[in-house]
């Protein structure tokens, strides 16, 4: 367990960098390629995803640590709008529709559906934890 952590504290930044990538790809796969609109809840998980690549990228070739605590709020935040749009697809009562501020896709459209409980909010809060711990295990300064 000890080599975990040590491997975890020195590739945090790298992992998350891979996560944050992974996820903004595929955003744009399933948007662009795909085909699927994105609703007014995956736009502002886009927004709070998308500036976590170049923060960890820069991050790591500057060897600067510091940005950790404002990537968890990041994280924090895209959770929570991940988890409540994942309530959504599973027949929660939304707060405001998501067509209240304008035309959007029905947020509670399930596009994909994989082993029956994985769908692309699913993913995202996914990926939005991971980098929440992946920070929690990162070095708090310059090393």
């Amino acid at each position: 367990m000890k080599g975990v952590n040590k491997i975890l504290l020195k590739y945090s930044f790298h992992l998350a960098l891979i996560v944050s990538l992974t996820a903004t790809l595929g955003s744009l796969y399933y948007s662009e390629i795909a085909g699927y609109e994105p609703c007014k809840l995956c736009w502002y998980q886009r927004i709070l995803m998308y500036p976590q690549v170049l923060l960890l990228s820069v991050s790591i070739l500057r060897r600067e640590f510091f940005i950790k605590w404002h990537l968890t709020g990041l994280s924090i935040l895209g959770a929570v709008i991940a988890a409540y749009h994942y309530y959504l697809q599973w027949g929660g009562n939304p707060l405001v529709p998501c067509s209240t501020v304008g035309y959007s896709v029905d947020c509670a459209k399930t596009f994909i559906l994989e082993f029956g409980f994985i769908s692309i909010p699913f993913m995202a809060l996914t990926a939005f934890l991971l980098i929440t711990l992946l920070m929690l295990f990162s070095p708090d300064q310059s090393s």
